[in-house]
């Protein structure tokens, strides 16, 4: 008991003399600087930072014209998302990569304010270009750039003759701009946007839009956010066919198509410096057509292959901002008629035929880039003639492709089809005809076929080492069925 007493005040003792020492250290010198901690002691006291939560970006569609911004992303911070800029892309020549990039030119000052003191002198403009080497440009469409801008700064070449500043060029990644970010969305395409070249004579294009602006003779009964074409075309009479099926009979296709696009986008920065770690870009929207099909067509030439008709081509380029960043999309369509005819049967039908399809390409790190392909549609017939025996197949439908900042990302061809099959009963002869009847019966379906490309690299994922073909939808129904009238 008195060892440990005694040890007890000893080491009072000497806590003393330290404290004392300490003391008399800090009062000579203030300038003294603490000793250096042991670096494990505080690695093991100090808290773990908490991971940084990824910052989610709005995915909306962007304000048109002049509103639209820039983004730029410092070649000094790599990986980081772009800033919004008020510089802007004067012009670009996409052969060369030489661009022109031009600052806004500031706003007057309010006249008639009264003055707040003696005038300071202007600030002289600094000699400092607006870009340098490494810099990210993120640009909505701009004078030799229909399909928008996304490129990186390789060369300052100095001031051009319009007062901007003349730069080289070289095409770069959305993960440059869009960094560790993440964002989703989907986003109507405006339909009064959408440019519609006629392929073929009596093509009438109607839209309706938000805010209820309408165009068009349908415009008043268009849902808004709808794009509808009407079109009649003739289908080539059958070579060889009987007097019956005189010029009156010739075939011949009549309707409406009607679209509500939207695009969809998704990134995910997780990836790291290696990339995104998920990504998506595709296309989806409502589909409504109302068509018939008259008349006795043609056997198909060429061995079976359908006769392809384009009645419409249809080009829009929507700006969607991903959080500061404009990114565009470029979308074309190809409206077309098409029919597969044995050249034997007559008909007299019609189908009125709703629903939706989606189309697009996903990317992740486990399964690199899938196709997407969905189409849910049903259809009810509104008219049903069929005369002899044989088969035809007609589709009003459209091929449609999706890219960003003037690359092809999707393809997909999209074919609602109406088809006939009609079968000689017994008694009767082997084209139809005759005092026989025939049993036939009307389907409608959806095909859905395309492919993924090799410049949905541009995401910053690995390149596709071939075109990944979309998985192909085919559904079928039956409308009707019943005999057909003897020819």
């Amino acid at each position: 008991m008195h060892r440990l007493r005694f040890k007890r005040q000893a080491l009072l003792s000497l806590s003393a003399i330290a404290i004392a020492a300490v003391l008399t250290t800090g009062c000579s010198s203030a300038t003294t600087t603490s000793a250096t901690p042991d670096p494990t002691t505080t690695a093991a006291e100090s808290p773990k930072p908490a991971a940084a939560a990824q910052e989610q970006l709005a995915v909306v569609s962007a304000p048109s014209g002049e509103a639209t911004p820039t983004a730029v992303a410092e070649g000094a911070a790599p990986g980081g998302t772009a800033k919004k800029s008020s510089l802007k892309v004067a012009s670009y020549d996409r052969k060369t990569g030489r661009a022109v990039i031009a600052a806004q030119p500031a706003k007057k000052p309010t006249t008639g304010a009264p003055s707040a003191g003696p005038t300071t002198p202007t600030a002289k403009p600094s000699a400092q270009p607006p870009v340098t080497t490494g810099d990210i440009i993120a640009s909505a469409p701009a004078p030799g750039a229909p399909d928008g801008v996304l490129a990186e700064v390789t060369k300052v070449v100095g001031t051009a003759e319009d007062g901007g500043t003349s730069v080289e060029t070289a095409p770069a990644k959305l993960n440059s701009v869009l960094g560790a970010s993440k964002a989703q969305g989907e986003v109507p395409v405006d339909p009064s946007t959408v440019e519609v070249e006629p392929l073929v004579k009596g093509v009438k294009v109607s839209w309706a839009k938000t805010g209820d602006l309408r165009f068009g003779p349908e415009g008043a009964k268009l849902p808004l956010g709808s794009l509808r074409m009407d079109v009649g075309a003739s289908v080539a009479t059958a070579e060889g066919a009987p007097a019956s099926a005189s010029a009156s009979a010739s075939a011949s296709v009549e309707g409406f198509v009607q679209l509500a696009p939207e695009v969809e986008f998704s990134y995910d920065g997780s990836g790291g410096n290696s990339g995104p770690g998920a990504a998506f870009l595709g296309l989806s929207g409502d589909w409504a057509s109302k068509w018939s099909l008259k008349g006795r067509a043609a056997g198909s030439p060429n061995g079976g292959q359908p006769i392809r008709i384009p009645f419409a081509k249809l080009h829009a380029d929507p700006v969607i901002q991903v959080g500061p960043i404009p990114v565009v999309v470029n979308l074309d369509l190809t409206c077309y008629i098409q029919v597969n005819a044995d050249g034997k049967v007559t008909v007299d039908v019609e189908q009125d035929l709703k629903g939706d399809f989606r189309v697009g390409g996903s990317f992740s790190w486990a399964k690199g880039w899938m196709p997407v392909s969905e189409s849910e549609m049903k259809g009810e017939p509104l008219k049903t003639t069929v005369t002899a025996a044989g088969d035809v197949k007609a589709a009003l439908g459209a091929e449609a492709t999706v890219g960003l900042y003037g690359t092809v990302g999707v393809t997909a061809d999209l074919a609602p089809y109406l088809r006939a099959h009609a079968e000689t009963s017994a008694g009767g002869t082997s084209d139809g005809t005759g005092t026989a009847a025939a049993a036939y019966a009307l389907y409608g379906g959806v095909d859905l076929t395309g492919t993924l490309n090799l410049q949905l690299s541009i995401f910053g994922t690995p390149i596709l080492q071939t075109k990944v073909p979309l998985g192909a939808v085919h559904h079928e129904w039956l409308l009707t069925e019943g005999k057909a009238t003897a020819a």
